[in-house]
């Protein structure tokens, strides 16, 4: 049995978000943002109806930052790229349920991310 440490997240539109981290995997290959990582994470923001939003980052969005940093991304850092995005959903879409199931992360949403991270 997975133990899944719950996670919270107070966003700017006033909710209060439950998260854990369910996993990564591949996107499918006929998935609009493939070839991409899809990182897979349980949401609530009542404690009574919980859904998955999927993060999508982009092989292209990897490949460019690291030609702009001379090296690759490790997987924790892709990992800290793909929650700042969540949070970023947390605190702008107004109905993440209904209208953020699906984030993707660009190259620029990449580098913002990083860089508040201090990731160079």
């Amino acid at each position: 049995m997975t133990v899944r440490r719950l996670k919270t997240y107070a966003g700017a539109q006033g909710y209060v978000y439950q998260y854990y981290f369910v996993g990564r995997r591949p996107a499918l290959a006929d998935d609009p943002t493939a070839p991409a990582t899809e990182f897979v994470f349980d949401v609530t923001s009542d404690r009574k109806l919980t859904y998955s939003v999927s993060v999508f980052l982009p092989q292209a969005a990897v490949a460019a930052w690291a030609a702009a940093h001379g090296r690759p991304l490790n997987e924790a850092e892709q990992y800290a790229a793909a929650k700042m995005r969540l949070f970023r959903a947390f605190d702008e879409v107004e109905d993440l349920k209904e209208q953020g199931r699906r984030l993707t992360i660009d190259a620029a949403l990449l580098e913002d991310a990083l860089a508040s991270l201090g990731v160079d």
